[in-house]
């Protein structure tokens, strides 16, 4: 698999989302800069990583997602091809109209940081095809704005189609029907909350979050 990760100003997990892809595919990821204008050639994924891009002004993942290389990742969602936000990624996703919803503040105004607790809801996806008959998962969060927030019609659809891919069986922040992660209509950009790449190396220990790699391996 031929992998990129996003690296805007604050990013702050752009390294660990890399070695977690490096650690699965053996393969190099590139690291893209966000005033870049074109993404590498022949690519699978890219990943918009966690963090606190621009300081988090105005909204969270509002100024990122107007950076130059955002226009380049929207064509290679487009062309059907897979893009992963993780934290302030999907925080990016949702501002730059590649994923629907919002993400607020949490409902206790306070920044949390913990293992969740998570529901797999569809396994059936490319993000999410290696749990299988795994249904339940634990994957820390560390946000401050993370309560998922999309109008009722717009929740009846994305649950409907099968866009919801994780719930919170703990929820952290306030996301409405304890929303964890999304994926889009066709089903090539997810976007969640919960940190996997912090939760995937054996000699950690914990590898909750592996299965979204190992998922991604064998979609590429």
């Amino acid at each position: 698999m031929k992998s990129a990760v996003v690296v805007f100003p604050g990013s702050n997990c752009d390294r660990d989302a890399a070695r977690a892809l490096e650690r699965l595919s053996g393969k190099p990821t590139t690291m893209v800069w966000h005033k870049d204008t074109a993404l590498p050639d022949g690519l699978d994924l890219v990943v918009l990583p966690g963090g606190f891009s621009y300081g988090d002004y105005l909204r969270s993942g509002a100024m990122s997602a107007r950076s130059p290389v955002m226009r380049a990742v929207a064509a290679h969602a487009q062309a059907g091809r897979l893009v992963l936000g993780i934290c302030n990624g999907f925080q990016v996703l949702t501002e730059a109209g590649l994923l629907p919803g919002a993400l607020l503040k949490n409902a206790s105004q306070r920044f949390v940081c913990r293992e969740i607790p998570l529901a797999v809801t569809n396994a059936n996806t490319a993000f999410t095809r290696a749990f299988r008959e795994q249904r339940e998962t634990a994957i820390p969060v560390a946000h401050g704005d993370g309560n998922f927030y999309a109008d009722d019609a717009t929740l009846d659809r994305i649950e409907g189609e099968g866009q919801v891919v994780f719930r919170y069986l703990d929820n952290p922040n306030g996301s409405a029907r304890d929303i964890a992660g999304i994926i889009n209509e066709r089903g090539n950009v997810m976007g969640l909350m919960p940190h996997p790449e912090r939760v995937s190396d054996p000699q950690l220990g914990r590898l909750g979050g592996a299965p979204i790699f190992q998922s991604l391996m064998e979609a590429a």
